[in-house]
């Protein structure tokens, strides 16, 4: 069975869906047959690469909020994360371009290792308020979560893996996505958003009842 999830590294509601889907796996009787494949969705693409701002005045501008109206849906979001044993500091944070972290993204599905990186950059952002946006940054990160630091460097010193991101994005657009977390399971059913982890086990129990079936 694979399991695709469309994401982004600055999308709150898509880590708190990792983590419980994550969850939902360790209930699965046959969780030793579930491939699971990160795929790229960049919630704003248009933001300008290098440029960061501060992530409560994007929420503000928006949905028409006040700055403190996206202060308290930030202190909401942390006590939400909080109930999943997530640790999220929202305050101060920045929002900008994640289009290469997605290329790394990919580059370590090559290698084996989109597991770790995609949980590195997660808690890096949400965590630890580390940048997921400059190369610096990023290079230790995708080192710490097992890539080689020559082929991060040379990924980020070009548009290499460019064209995986854009197909998972089409990919995305084709199947109806305007929103993220979306999780796949074998193409046949869809999970939209942050669902309690029992939603997900239900739906991992009868797509693979109706696979077996079949």
């Amino acid at each position: 069975m694979q399991v695709e999830i469309w994401s982004d590294l600055v999308c709150p509601w898509c880590y708190l869906g990792k983590r419980r889907f994550e969850r939902a796996l360790e209930s699965f009787d046959h969780r030793d047959k579930v491939e699971v494949v990160y795929r790229s969705f960049e919630l704003d693409p248009s933001t300008v690469p290098g440029v960061t701002m501060p992530t409560v005045e994007l929420l503000a501008s928006k949905y028409g909020m006040t700055a403190a109206q996206a202060s308290d849906a930030q202190r909401e979001m942390e006590q939400r994360a909080a109930q999943d044993g997530l640790e999220f500091r929202m305050d101060g944070l920045l929002s900008g371009n994640t289009r290469d972290a997605h290329r790394l993204l990919h580059l370590a599905k090559a290698h084996g290792r989109q597991a770790e990186l995609t949980e590195r950059l997660h808690r890096a952002y949400f965590s630890e308020q580390a940048s997921i946006f400059d190369h610096a940054s990023l290079t230790e990160l995708a080192v710490e979560a097992g890539l080689d630091r020559d082929d991060v460097l040379r990924v980020l010193a070009s548009q290499e893996y460019g064209d995986s991101v854009d197909t998972d994005e089409a990919m995305a657009q084709a199947l109806g996505a305007t929103g993220v977390p979306l999780f796949v399971i074998d193409r046949r059913y869809g999970i939209s958003g942050a669902q309690p982890a029992e939603v997900i086990v239900s739906a991992l129990d009868r797509a693979w009842a109706e696979a077996v079936a079949s």
